[in-house]
C-alpha cells in the first residue's frame, strides 16, 4: 500500500483539517480494532442503529458519549473485590472464550447526526441515531417567475 504525505495540503488549505486527519487515520499502518464486533444498520430514511456485541458487560460498565462528531463507546469490567471469607466456593477458569477486556470503539458521525437512545439487551448494546438536517440546509424548490412577484410586491409597498 502506498503512503501519502498530506503535509503540503495542511499548509495551503483552511478549514479542511478534519478531513485530512481522517485521511491520515486511514493512511496509517496500524490496523483497525476488531473488538468488540459491531453492526451498522439503516432503520429508516434518516435513522440508523449501531449494535455492539458486549457480552458479559453490565450497564454500569459501559459508557457512551459524543464529542465533535465522534461517538465513543467504552467498556471496562469492574474489578472483583478479593473476598477473604473462605465460605464462598472458589472457581477456576479452564477456558475463557468470553472476552472481558476493556475496550474503546470510536465511530465518526456526519454533521447533524445525533444519538437518540441506547439499550442493552441480551449482550447487545443498541445505539439509535438520527440524521436531522436543519431547515436552512434542506434543499428547496424555487418556482420560476417567483422573483418577479416579489419585486412587484416590493414596489407596491414602497
Amino acid at each position: 500500500m502506498r503512503s501519502f504525505d498530506l503535509s503540503p495540503l495542511y499548509r495551503s488549505t483552511v478549514g479542511f483539517d478534519r478531513m485530512f486527519s481522517l485521511l491520515d487515520q486511514f493512511n496509517g499502518p496500524e490496523q483497525a480494532p476488531t473488538y468488540p464486533p459491531y453492526n451498522i444498520e439503516r432503520t429508516g430514511e434518516n435513522a440508523y442503529r449501531i449494535t455492539v456485541a458486549v457480552a458479559g458487560f453490565a450497564e454500569p460498565e459501559l459508557t457512551i458519549e459524543t464529542r465533535d462528531n465522534t461517538l465513543l463507546v467504552r467498556g471496562a469490567k469492574e474489578t472483583k473485590a478479593v473476598d477473604n471469607d473462605n465460605s464462598a466456593p472458589k472457581t477456576e477458569v479452564l477456558y475463557q472464550g468470553i472476552a472481558a477486556r476493556a475496550f474503546e470503539r470510536r465511530f465518526q458521525l456526519a454533521e447533524h447526526v445525533h444519538v437518540t437512545g441506547a439499550d442493552l439487551r441480551n449482550g447487545l448494546l443498541h445505539i439509535d441515531l438520527v440524521h436531522e438536517v436543519p431547515e436552512a440546509r434542506k434543499p428547496r424548490r424555487i418556482e420560476i417567475g417567483a422573483a418577479k412577484v416579489v419585486e412587484a410586491e416590493a414596489r407596491k409597498a414602497a
